[in-house]
């Protein structure tokens, strides 16, 4: 689907529960025929009806007939009225919030109050309730999400959830997964929240360009600010995005201090560092909250990092690299026809994020291979040859990464290793998936097994090319304690 079709996207959720639960109540009406034990010799068929009793179904509720219960929907703070000529058993099948309340009525009429937002799209929930399924606009995945969830809806709840995680990279006018996120923490929707969280800190860098930035929540900055796992172009990157954050919604002092906090200045080069130190109005005005982590930075910049080790603790997120775009920590790579044949690249990293290192290179070779057996489907052989015949399908995409020399320059420094994999998903192209093995092992055991590159217009091409970026992290890490 095409970037700009901006917030007008329409997708259909079909749940057919409510043929089976409506039928068993009206076996006349039966959407379909089958002959459950047929004589021997016979054939089973199947009458499929089910559309046209869906259509039934829809005229019920669009004209009315045989309605006895009026919903009326009145707009909470306004005098706007909507009136829906409805049927008990339908209601009642699909919410046991309306057959409780339809039990307990005094009236024909069941008086409804809902906030704007919900009542705009009443008439769609309504509908569901009778046809078991329904059109959605980004804007209205939450306002529906709420009427499912008030009215125990389950099914269509499950439903949009899915939704929900299926489009967080679908383009719309003002963005919506931050809106999304906040609102999956307030329900209790982990999976959904988590999957917000990950979309977030894998796109990153387009994030706080879009207008989804300013409407980051405090709580959502700083869960942002403690993963190592951000894909953006450097930490200074970040520096202005929570900069620019905190101009835009002034929030408390301890916020702005548990974020300034949050970043790792040891991530940035030396000379930003002092420019930012003279030139950031938020720094300057809350430079003792975060004197201690500069003053350590520079020093992380000026010593050697395996003398600093001796005296302090270089484990700690300070000293942790997120995943950094910049040319100095990896290098992108697109394949083209990925399944035709092994490749292979070279490229430069800087030993460590270390000024004392920036100076020293390591290089690295990368081997792609889109066939990989595993040791438990490679060919045996024998003295008459192979036992079986391997097909091409049969292997799975594979990535070696590993250091051209070795250098005792390495002592202290440990690797780890990611491999990003971008691909478009609705008319954007968006982080698909990011993998991380460590210096001890070549490569990782899960990359790309689910999929499909064989298959044209797969979701992990793009214009038939795979799309990577590698980074190497190095990490410093304590060899020896001084006594006290």
């Amino acid at each position: 689907m095409a970037g700009g079709a901006r917030g007008n996207l329409v997708v259909r959720i079909q749940i057919g529960v409510l043929f089976a639960a409506f039928c068993s109540r009206s076996p006349t009406s039966s959407a379909a025929q089958k002959v459950e034990n047929p004589l021997e010799g016979s054939t089973t068929t199947l009458i499929n009806h089910s559309q046209a009793l869906v259509q039934r179904l829809e005229a019920l509720l669009t004209h009315g007939n045989g309605s006895d219960v009026s919903l009326r929907v009145q707009t909470m703070h306004s005098d706007e009225v909507k009136v829906f000529q409805a049927h008990t058993l339908v209601l009642s099948l699909q919410s046991e919030i309306f057959e409780e309340l339809l039990l307990h009525r005094n009236a024909s009429t069941l008086v409804l109050r809902e906030p704007a937002d919900c009542a705009s799209v009443f008439d769609k929930f309504i509908r569901y309730l009778y046809c078991g399924e329904i059109s959605i606009l980004l804007e209205q995945a939450i306002t529906l999400h709420k009427l499912a969830s008030k009215y125990r809806v389950l099914p269509l709840q499950q439903g949009l959830s899915h939704y929900m995680m299926q489009h967080l990279s679908s383009d719309s006018l003002h963005g919506h997964v931050v809106s999304w996120y906040h609102y999956a923490k307030q329900i209790g929707d982990v999976a959904l929240r988590d999957s917000c969280l990950q979309y977030l800190s894998w796109n990153l860098s387009s994030v706080i360009q879009s207008g989804e930035w300013p409407a980051v929540s405090d709580d959502l900055l700083l869960s942002l600010l403690q993963r190592s796992d951000l894909v953006l172009h450097s930490e200074l990157e970040l520096f202005g995005a929570v900069e620019n954050w905190i101009g835009n919604n002034q929030p408390m002092g301890t916020t702005i201090e548990n974020a300034l906090r949050s970043l790792r200045y040891a991530m940035i080069p030396p000379q930003h560092l002092f420019r930012l130190q003279r030139q950031s109005p938020v720094l300057l005005k809350y430079h003792e909250a975060v004197r201690d982590l500069l003053f350590m930075s520079f020093q992380f910049h000026s010593a050697s990092p395996l003398q600093l080790a001796k005296y302090f603790d270089v484990n700690c997120s300070l000293f942790t690299p997120r995943n950094y775009l910049s040319p100095a920590w990896g290098s992108p790579w697109f394949i083209n026809n990925p399944t035709r044949d092994d490749r292979s690249t070279s490229f430069q990293t800087q030993l460590g994020p270390s000024g004392h290192d920036s100076t020293k290179k390591v290089t690295w070779n990368a081997l792609f291979s889109p066939r990989w057996l595993p040791v438990s489907i490679r060919p045996v052989y024998t003295d008459h040859g192979a036992v079986q015949t391997i097909r091409g399908e049969d292997g799975r995409p594979r990535i070696i990464v590993t250091p051209a020399t070795s250098s005792v320059d390495f002592a202290g420094v440990s690797f780890q290793k990611t491999v990003i994999v971008t691909a478009r998903q609705q008319g954007k192209v968006v982080v698909r998936n990011v993998y991380n093995f460590h210096q001890s092992t070549e490569e990782n055991g899960d990359f790309l097994m689910q999929a499909d590159l064989h298959r044209r217009g797969s979701e992990y091409l793009i214009d038939n090319s795979l799309h990577l970026h590698i980074i190497v992290k190095p990490t410093y890490h304590s060899l020896i304690k001084t006594k006290k």
